[in-house]
């Protein structure tokens, strides 16, 4: 019996000692298919290899390469776990924040995504244009339109994604019921970036809109000098009621000017034509 228990000790002393050299080739191998992109295998080595180190010393920086290799394999827990240890370690800390704002987005961890591209932007040197996209997006995604206009616009100064950004930002505004400055932030774009439909088309629709309104306002005056006319008040003949009629053609006539400008951004906009034809039947 006591020889046997002594062959046991034997074998497990001689197993650790031969897997803390094991540790330091899953960590080279590991390293190899980060770089190969094979991010589900660098993973799964790294791990491996992290809780099994023996006597192996490794650079805490390692937890970044590891986090980053957890998060693209969609090992989010474990991504999270392991980019706070690059924190805890300073590594790439600015990036750990942002990785850690994108697996909390995959995992519809809104709040706690929006508070880590916070955090990045917060310790980084320079703002990067994807954070600033990243942080106005998951702000929109919570309702936090203030926000979202803010790291829009920042994205848009630095150049990042400047249509999507710009657009997005008009967007933001427009749910904040900022009409004027949605309206300006539109006419900004349509300048800029006369080939994109969805802005030229947004800022289309806000001239129709305005247009339709001048309209409404032709006929309302319109309907109320004819109703003079029906109860005896007026006569067609009368200067009171020419001036009536001089009246809403001019708010027509302000609404082909808006009506019009819509068409040339979006010559397709039907409700523009409707409104036209509209104008021109009453004139």
């Amino acid at each position: 019996m006591m020889k046997k228990s002594f062959l046991l000790v034997v074998a497990v002393f001689v197993a650790f000692a031969a897997f803390s050299q094991d540790a330091a080739e899953m960590i080279t191998k590991a390293n190899e298919a980060l770089k190969a992109n094979d991010f589900v295998q660098a993973f799964e080595l790294y791990d491996k290899a992290m809780t099994n180190l023996g006597d192996v010393e490794v650079d805490k920086a390692i937890n970044f390469n590891i986090g980053y290799a957890a998060m693209q394999a969609n090992k989010n827990e474990e991504a999270l776990s392991y980019f706070d240890k690059a924190i805890e370690a300073g590594a790439n800390v600015s990036k750990c924040y942002e990785y850690k704002g994108s697996v909390y987005n995959k995992m519809k961890d809104y709040p706690n995504a929006l508070a880590s591209y916070e955090k990045a932007l917060e310790v980084s040197e320079g703002n990067g244009g994807a954070l600033l996209l990243n942080a106005a997006v998951t702000a929109y995604r919570l309702e936090n339109f203030e926000k979202a206009v803010k790291y829009f616009d920042q994205a848009y100064q630095a150049g990042f994604k400047v249509e999507d950004a710009l657009l997005n930002k008009a967007m933001a505004l427009k749910k904040m019921d900022n009409d004027e400055a949605y309206k300006e932030t539109l006419v900004t774009g349509a300048e800029k970036f006369p080939g994109n439909k969805k802005i030229t088309g947004a800022l289309a629709n806000v001239y129709v809109q305005e247009g339709n309104a001048l309209y409404k306002d032709g006929v309302e005056i319109l309907n109320a000098a004819n109703t003079k006319v029906n109860d005896g008040s007026l006569t067609t003949d009368d200067d009171a009621y020419k001036a009536e009629v001089e009246k809403a053609k001019a708010e027509f006539g302000k609404a082909a000017v808006v009506l019009e400008n819509a068409l040339k951004l979006d010559p397709e906009n039907q409700n523009a034509q409707k409104l036209l034809e509209a104008i021109n039947a009453v004139k």
